[in-house]
């Protein structure tokens, strides 16, 4: 199930594994595969992640699962799970013609994840092994700057997009667009070539699905951010591209200060300002002010 001692390296480069991780997990390789019961629990594992591949956003109940590893593995156990479905994920991508390159730049986020875990807590880990499963379903992409994730509306969101003419019952296809960290500015370039790329993607992918709205989820659509940022701002002119779907009344302030500074729980009082950004997110807390997600959408084809 999982790569040998020798290709194990290789394997995480490809996942790109943050270098000061990949020998620690080499030697934890021998943890996972000499014990038996530790084998079970990742069958277990790599079983419920890829139960039901037909059902679009299914997330998998892996939670209790990974809790039950070893303490010795606690924090990266998810990296050997999603090593042993590595190649029932690949082989899904090979059926449905998805090139190579794209497979890879997509399950790189495993890399993303462990680095986001060591810039918080200074050691290996998964940040979040619930978001990576949605890669490993064969559910989410990397189309250049962007990350396009194969979705279904929801009542709220359907009502106001068929409002606007589209087919747009609750259960319709739909994409809904993430923004990774590690990635470079969010340049109106650079996410007009992954709008781009993700039109042809999925319309030679995944033809019978035809979805035909693109949906955000984020505090970076919260307009409370054009008081602070410049009008010609990346994320302001991001904001730009999306209708409105529906608005939150619950606050989200963890939600900025985890994607800016890298940590939700950093005392709001001693957040830097060393960016356009840092001090908007941090001055609009510090003045008694809360920040909420954003949800937003646009057609595929506009």
């Amino acid at each position: 199930m999982l790569p040998d001692t020798d290709d194990l390296p290789e394997t995480l480069l490809y996942l790109a594994v943050p270098h000061e991780d990949i020998n620690e997990l080499v030697a934890l390789r021998r943890t996972v595969t000499g014990d038996p019961g530790t084998l079970g629990l990742l069958e277990r594992c790599v079983e419920e992640l890829l139960r039901d591949p037909q059902d679009t956003g299914r997330t998998p109940d892996l939670g209790d699962l990974l809790a039950s590893a070893p303490a010795s593995l606690s924090s990266v156990f998810a990296v050997y799970v999603f090593l042993a479905a590595l190649p029932h994920t690949l082989a899904h991508h090979r059926e449905r013609g998805i090139p190579a390159e794209i497979s890879r730049h997509t399950l790189a986020d495993l890399g993303r994840q462990l680095a986001v875990h060591r810039r918080r807590h200074g050691r290996a880990g998964v940040q979040s092994p619930r978001w990576l499963a949605r890669h490993f379903r064969g559910e989410l992409y990397q189309l250049g700057r962007l990350q396009f994730e194969r979705a279904r509306l929801g009542r709220s969101s359907a009502s106001v997009i068929a409002a606007a003419g589209l087919d747009a019952a609750p259960g319709t296809p739909c994409l809904n667009l993430h923004i990774p960290d590690f990635h470079g500015p969010l340049t109106p370039s650079a996410c007009d070539r992954s709008l781009a790329l993700a039109r042809e993607f999925f319309a030679l992918h995944f033809p019978e699905e035809h979805a035909e709205a693109v949906l955000c989820h984020s505090w970076l659509l919260d307009p409370q951010l054009k008081r602070y940022l410049a009008a010609r701002s990346n994320i302001v002119r991001f904001q730009e591209r999306f209708r409105l779907a529906h608005e939150d009344t619950e606050p989200a302030d963890t939600e900025p200060v985890q994607f800016v500074f890298g940590d939700p729980g950093l005392p709001v009082a001693r957040l830097p300002r060393r960016t356009a950004v840092e001090r908007a997110v941090g001055d609009h807390l510090r003045a008694g002010g809360h920040w909420y997600v954003g949800h937003g959408w646009f057609p595929l084809q506009g």
